[in-house]
């Protein structure tokens, strides 16, 4: 038996797969498998072989955490029958608390893409300066250039969505935001905003 496990514990790509769980587990954000192939100084293709070990391993129903693809990369989770005691012990600030007047900016963000406060004023009709501010503080957002950029000072800065808003809101990506004449009734209003802005935007 102890002469199995030593044969386990070195054969590379099990060696490999652990690392990656180091790697997955200290970062603060999605990690991709360029971004963990770098890290690990190996193959991607070993790094996506290696990956699936780690996913078996951990998965719903054998551990406390899974592994999952969210926000264009992988990361950890809490299974969902250990959610609940989680959240007694640590309520996440980010995904708590966000005002109505946060949700509404946020969606404008992720749906115009990089855009200024002069454009989220436009869509919400009220000053976008503290919510913007409380949402860059709580890393859902971030700066993404400025309008007219040509590396000059001057235009209004333009703001993204980061990785954490697709991880704190479940997408894999951008492209899995419903589309815009899905939203229901609730939105309509919001909705027929943001395409009035897109459409006053240049070509």
């Amino acid at each position: 038996m102890e002469r199995t496990l030593r044969l386990i514990s070195s054969n590379p790509l099990d060696r490999l797969a652990r690392t990656l769980e180091a790697l997955l587990v200290v970062a603060s954000q999605p990690l991709d498998v360029a971004e963990l192939a770098a890290a690990a100084q190996e193959d991607p293709e070993r790094v996506e072989t290696a990956l699936r070990l780690v996913s078996d391993r951990f998965r719903e129903g054998r551990s406390g955490i899974v592994l999952e693809q969210v926000a264009g990369g992988y990361a950890f989770r809490a299974t969902r029958e250990a959610a609940e005691a989680c959240g007694r012990l640590f309520e996440r600030p980010v995904e708590r608390g966000l005002s109505q007047a946060a949700l509404e900016t946020l969606a404008s963000i992720a749906y115009l893409g990089p855009c200024s406060r002069p454009e989220l004023a436009r869509v919400r009709g009220v000053a976008a300066d503290s919510v913007v501010a409380g949402l860059l503080e709580r890393g859902l957002i971030a700066e993404a250039g400025r309008n007219g950029d040509t590396g000059v000072a001057g235009g209004a800065v333009r703001y993204r969505t980061t990785p954490l808003f697709e991880r704190v809101f479940g997408l894999g990506s951008l492209s899995e935001l419903p589309r815009l004449d899905d939203l229901g009734g609730d939105a309509a209003e919001l909705r027929s905003r943001l395409q009035a802005v897109a459409e006053r935007r240049p070509a």
